[in-house]
């Protein structure tokens, strides 16, 4: 019997730790700041969590999240980039720096296996968007930064 009851606490602990598991690994739900890096549609509602989303970035004065690896769709959202190409002025030359990196780097995230779930024109606004932040990171960090 006592065997029973350890073996029953035991499924229910491991189905709530599965639970909130589950609920940390979805942070991008409809309420949260950054829930729209991967909405791609042109719904009115996405349109609007996107524009949350970029003011949340904007408005970070840490800006811890420069540093994060975003999913393609953040790339093909634009939202990212966007407060990279707002932010530039304020940016250090390390913030520069990785922006740059990650702005290079978004056409081949757009066209790889990762963005295999975006439509060919969510791709290439995104490959063009990143083309164009890049070429302006690398103008601000070469009038302000010096070489590394």
């Amino acid at each position: 019997m006592h065997f029973d009851i350890v073996q029953g606490i035991s499924r229910t602990l491991l189905f709530l730790i599965a639970s909130a598991l589950a609920a940390c690994a979805v942070p991008d739900g409809p309420g949260t700041p950054s829930s729209g890096l991967t909405c791609v549609d042109d719904s009115a509602d996405c349109i609007d969590r996107r524009q949350r989303t970029l003011r949340h970035l904007i408005d970070d004065k840490d800006r811890t999240w420069i540093k994060a690896h975003p999913p393609a769709e953040a790339y093909a959202s634009g939202v990212r980039l966007f407060a990279l190409k707002t932010k530039k002025k304020e940016l250090t030359c390390e913030e520069l720096k990785w922006g740059r990196n990650e702005a290079e780097k978004a056409p081949g995230v757009l066209r790889g296996p990762q963005g295999a779930n975006l439509t060919p024109a969510q791709v290439s606004r995104g490959v063009m968007l990143a083309h164009e932040v890049s070429r302006e990171l690398a103008a601000e960090m070469k009038r302000r930064c010096k070489k590394t």
